[in-house]
């Protein structure tokens, strides 16, 4: 396949969850020696050593997405009709490029309105940025020749905020890096726990995601966490991955609830998969999740997630693990009593959550990437 690819996306790293995917996209493109241009504002470095990979930089005034849009539209549609007339494929993700072509959804923004938090300004720039970002999403998924999703989910919601046709969404699950997300022996369980200084006697429930609004549901996990101790230790440990405007908030709730003995803010991490290697659950009650990457690869970890059932990835979970789904991220009870459940059924579930993580590990991302590119080739 030696035809001209242009992939239009904000970056292409090894961080986040869609960026994550792009880079596996642009890196399987890569590897078959074809021309591929990327536009967007950040590459990874492993891309750039590619001879047939370009980079076509864009701008992002003041560091922000919101600035940079219009930068990123502008030289996308440039490249994709430059790329159109080669006989080339043009692939971009959402609303951030209006070309005909082939658009990747990761987040649908008509499915969900986030809760800004923050003062006026933060708040007032978050819905200006949300009804930009629906405009743009519903006018490209219409120009689009195909498009993916990374879900059901997400075809569904798509479908539900746009109105497109069903016939012209194909769903393309995420991949897996098997290399770092994997199950682990006991001595390396144990060496990450010595390595993070986490105790052999305690166990640990981790949450990953951004504490800038209320979309990732920590606030009924704290509250949850908050009523499983109201009696006592109940002997798990919760740890923290990330940042946002409400994380000092929360540290000081649990200083004042005197949980801070049992909840542990870790901020930003980059070793994530020792994280996974040393917890025993992984804990996502989002409130809208298109897919759930955090969740699978903790499942490739061969930890057990508890996740909303609303989320793309839930879709995937075989009937044996039906207890480990909310059907309501708010109803804090419910959530209490699926941690206790879990604790409960730990050792019953286990060789269904081995066997899932087995099954999830067999989809690589070079097999996403191979299957999007079929879609593409096939449709035009």
């Amino acid at each position: 396949m030696r035809r001209p690819y242009t992939l239009i996306a904000g970056d292409f790293v090894a961080t986040g969850g869609m960026d994550r995917a792009n880079l596996a996209l642009a890196h399987w493109l890569a590897k078959q020696g074809g021309p591929v241009r990327l536009v967007a504002h950040r590459v990874a470095d492993e891309l750039l050593g590619f001879p047939n990979v370009r980079f076509v930089k864009v701008p992002k005034p003041a560091n922000s997405y919101l600035l940079g849009e219009p930068l990123l539209a502008a030289m996308g549609r440039a490249w994709a009709l430059r790329t159109r007339a080669e006989g080339g494929r043009v692939l971009a993700n959402g609303g951030n490029c209006v070309v005909p072509g082939a658009n990747w959804v990761h987040y649908v923004h008509g499915a969900y309105v986030s809760e800004h938090v923050g003062g006026v300004l933060r708040q007032v720039k978050g819905r200006v940025g949300h009804a930009r970002f629906v405009s743009e999403e519903r006018k490209a998924l219409w120009r689009s020749n195909v498009i993916l999703a990374n879900s059901k989910r997400t075809r569904a919601d798509l479908v539900a905020a746009t109105g497109v046709p069903e016939a012209r969404v194909h769903v393309v699950y995420y991949g897996n890096d098997s290399e770092r997300f994997h199950p682990v022996s006991p001595e390396a369980r144990r060496a990450a726990r010595a390595e993070l200084g986490w105790p052999e006697d305690r166990r640990v429930a981790l949450f990953v995601g951004a504490l800038g609004d209320r979309r990732k549901g920590f606030d009924s996990l704290f509250n949850a966490w908050a009523r499983l101790h109201a009696h006592g230790d109940w002997g798990v440990d919760l740890k923290v991955v990330g940042v946002g405007a409400q994380r000092e908030a929360w540290e000081q709730e649990a200083r004042v609830q005197g949980l801070e003995r049992h909840i542990e803010f870790l901020g930003f991490r980059k070793d994530v998969p020792v994280l996974l290697s040393a917890a025993d659950l992984l804990v996502s009650p989002t409130r809208y999740e298109a897919y759930g990457l955090g969740v699978h690869e903790a499942l490739c970890s061969g930890l057990p997630a508890l996740v909303s059932r609303s989320a793309g990835v839930a879709e995937r979970y075989p009937t044996e693990l039906g207890g480990l789904l909310l059907d309501d991220p708010d109803d804090v009870d419910a959530l209490v009593r699926a941690l206790e459940s879990w604790r409960e059924h730990e050792a019953a579930w286990a060789p269904h959550v081995a066997a899932f993580s087995e099954r999830l590990r067999a989809w690589t991302w070079d097999d996403m990437a191979a299957g999007i590119v079929q879609v593409m080739e096939r449709e035009g």
